[in-house]
């Protein structure tokens, strides 16, 4: 076998592979969301207190509606269920947290690459454009509707 063609199948396996970074991804992203939600949602006057503290409008209802993002959209991203719909109002919770609560402290770059939630938000931009995998409920009902849509969808799509 030739160079090129050792380099090509090399590639090859890591692309039938690229299930496995996303299930990871999905996995630990989701769980830490999870996790921090419900620590949110069955706390929510420290939490409120803690928003009123940070400046952030409506703290009770914005920490209400933090906590319970986080908790059911971790739920779901761990599910691989709804995962690019979900990843736009965590992405967004991310972006205001760091915007809101984390760049007043960021005296620089070097500041800035060291917080956590810009790689979350990162995280759920990578799972909105690249989606759940295949070992995902996503990916269930993507062929569960083909197969039921098939005629509609036209060939070119159908054939999954």
């Amino acid at each position: 076998m030739t160079t090129a063609g050792r380099i090509d199948a090399a590639l090859q396996r890591l692309i039938r592979a690229q299930w496995l970074p996303q299930l990871l991804v999905r996995l630990f992203v989701g769980y830490f969301f999870l996790e921090t939600g419900w620590g949110k949602v069955h706390n929510l006057p420290t939490m409120a207190e803690r928003f009123a503290e940070w400046g952030i409008f409506a703290p009770a209802f914005t920490a209400a509606l933090s906590g319970w993002t986080e908790l059911v959209g971790g739920l779901l991203v761990v599910l691989g269920l709804f995962t690019r719909l979900i990843s736009i109002p965590m992405f967004i919770n991310m972006a205001v947290a760091t915007l809101a609560v984390k760049l007043k402290k960021v005296g620089g770059l070097d500041d800035f690459v060291e917080l956590d939630e810009p790689l979350y938000a990162l995280a759920f931009l990578w799972l909105f454009f690249g989606g759940p995998g295949w070992v995902s409920l996503d990916h269930v009902l993507d062929r569960v509707f083909r197969r039921k849509y098939a005629a509609e969808l036209g060939p070119e799509t159908s054939a999954r």
